[in-house]
């Protein structure tokens, strides 16, 4: 290929990200130095911590993307032209090469695939959603067999890998999802021990008849109602993992959160993390979530969508919930 294909941001969205935001360029390739190589980008994530990546945020947990760079994404990509050996030709490698086509790297952050593993497996569970999962669950929230996890965003892609690895370490599940049929596929395909649909449940009343023992883990992903009814069923010495706040994401105004009396009471530990500061344990965490896939404990579902520019009005999915499954751009 002579030239390529990248989308760019160029606006900041001011509450939902709007096609305006992007504009696609065509670039020239470029002659490789010595130690890069090139890669073809052949599938791209998109995750709901790119609305924080677009916005002004200077305090955040990593910088966001300036105006006019590429937007930023993992991927799963081809090495096609390499001046570099540890990346051969034909090697598949993951890296942060963001809304492009293709991209030189030196091979910083970049890490070779082990062949035979489908690049949707890789991006649905190994890559950041299984890591996020399992630093979240496994080294803050800390389970122990026969504890009840509430996990909300349950049928996203770090949710439901948050379940269903409570369920490998024998703790009782319950998921908070937003559709019925979500809902379904949580219990009925996954394994949970049941599931509230946001939507059309009473959500006090289900979590209460869901978790007659209490609550003792308490994973975050959305923020919203859930969060006051989370609070008022965790048992003493409770954990609450906070690692999203979607619901919050495209608003002027964040909902209002749980008061904090019953977390004096209850003794309750809380604690927020981004993936960011933990990516030096991505290999230990990478062969932790392999090892639950490869003994079959691990099921995940993908949403694909054709095509770079899919990605521009694709990105809304995951705040609207219709994405079903692990939301990946197939280029």
């Amino acid at each position: 290929m002579s030239s390529y294909q990248s989308i760019h941001l160029v606006k900041r969205p001011v509450t939902s990200i709007e096609a305006s935001c992007f504009e696609s360029q065509q670039h020239a390739v470029q002659a490789l130095q010595e130690g890069q190589f090139r890669v073809k980008q052949t599938h791209m994530s998109l995750d709901p911590a790119m609305r924080g990546w677009m916005s002004d945020d200077r305090d955040s947990y990593i910088p966001p993307v300036e105006l006019g760079e590429v937007m930023r994404a993992s991927g799963i990509a081809e090495v096609v032209e390499s001046l570099n050996p540890s990346f051969p030709v034909g090697s598949s490698v993951m890296g942060m090469f963001g809304w492009t086509e293709q991209a030189i790297s030196n091979g910083a952050g970049v890490n070779i695939v082990p062949p035979g593993l489908p690049a949707e497996a890789v991006l649905a569970v190994l890559a950041l959603p299984g890591m996020t999962a399992a630093q979240g669950l496994l080294e803050i929230g800390k389970p122990k067999a026969g504890e009840t996890l509430l996990v909300s965003g349950a049928a996203g892609s770090v949710g439901s890998l948050v379940g269903q690895i409570a369920k490998a370490e024998g703790l009782r599940v319950i998921g908070v999802a937003g559709s019925d049929e979500k809902c379904t596929w949580l219990v009925d395909e996954l394994g949970f021990d049941g599931a509230v649909n946001y939507k059309t449940d009473n959500i006090a009343a289900k979590v209460a008849e869901l978790t007659p023992n209490g609550v003792d883990i308490y994973f975050e992903n959305t923020g919203g109602a859930i969060q006051q009814v989370a609070v008022d069923n965790m048992n003493a010495h409770g954990r609450i993992v906070v690692c999203g706040m979607i619901a919050d994401y495209n608003t002027d105004t964040p909902s209002a959160g749980p008061n904090w009396i019953a977390i004096v009471k209850k003794r309750l530990s809380i604690q927020g993390f981004t993936m960011p500061d933990h990516f030096d344990k991505a290999p230990q965490l990478m062969q932790q979530v392999g090892a639950y896939l490869q003994a079959g404990k691990l099921q995940y579902r993908v949403h694909v969508l054709d095509g770079l520019e899919s990605a521009i009005e694709g990105i809304n999915l995951l705040f609207s919930g219709q994405n079903q499954g692990k939301l990946i751009v197939k280029l």
